[in-house]
């Protein structure tokens, strides 16, 4: 029995986001969100300054406020000062999302060409799944087309886990976007 849940796959016409499966996926969504308010507001100051100059030309714009060292000072450090302000919450967002301090679970994810494999295990009874797509005239009514895989790929909730991704052939990208988890399987990594 199949269960599908609104999170597990982008919705006809969505804009934006899935549903939101994890607080990692929350606190990156808040993150962008944030950024993206101020970055439009410093869209319509920068529009607003060019149509200005567009329309009334430099007859209405002192001297003063196109050449001078205090304004190229500030054209020059303001933007780096954005970009710090800016880096400062990215860096470390993205150490939360990477740091794992103790994991109940190890899954070591393999990418081939054209199918997965899951190796559940902590390197003691290590049980191995393969998960190959299913083909378009094998899809019943309600699967979907490119994300059904014969056999997917189970994990426990509310549980720790340690996701080892790699590749035998070439980079894979292995996402789940609902959880805010997207790896590139690297071959020899």
């Amino acid at each position: 029995m199949n269960y599908i849940l609104l999170s597990d796959f982008a919705l006809p016409g969505q804009m934006g986001y899935q549903c939101i499966g994890t607080t990692n996926l929350g606190n990156i969504i808040e993150l962008h969100d944030k950024i993206i308010f101020y970055l439009i507001i410093l869209f319509v100051i920068v529009l607003w300054f060019f149509v200005q100059s567009l329309l009334h030309g430099s007859s209405t714009i002192p001297l003063s406020f196109c050449h001078g060292e205090a304004l190229e000072f500030i054209w020059t450090v303001l933007p780096a000062v954005i970009l710090c302000l800016i880096a400062l919450p990215s860096i470390s967002l993205l150490y939360v999302l990477d740091e794992i301090l103790h994991s109940d679970l190890s899954i070591k994810i393999i990418g081939n060409q054209w199918y997965w494999v899951y190796e559940y295990g902590d390197y003691i009874d290590t049980k191995v799944v393969e998960s190959f797509m299913v083909n378009d005239p094998d899809l019943e009514f309600g699967q979907l087309r490119l994300l059904t895989t014969d056999n997917a790929l189970v994990l426990p909730v509310f549980t720790s886990i340690r996701l080892l991704v790699t590749s035998n052939d070439v980079i894979h990208s292995f996402a789940v976007p609902s959880l805010g988890l997207k790896l590139d399987a690297i071959p020899g990594r």
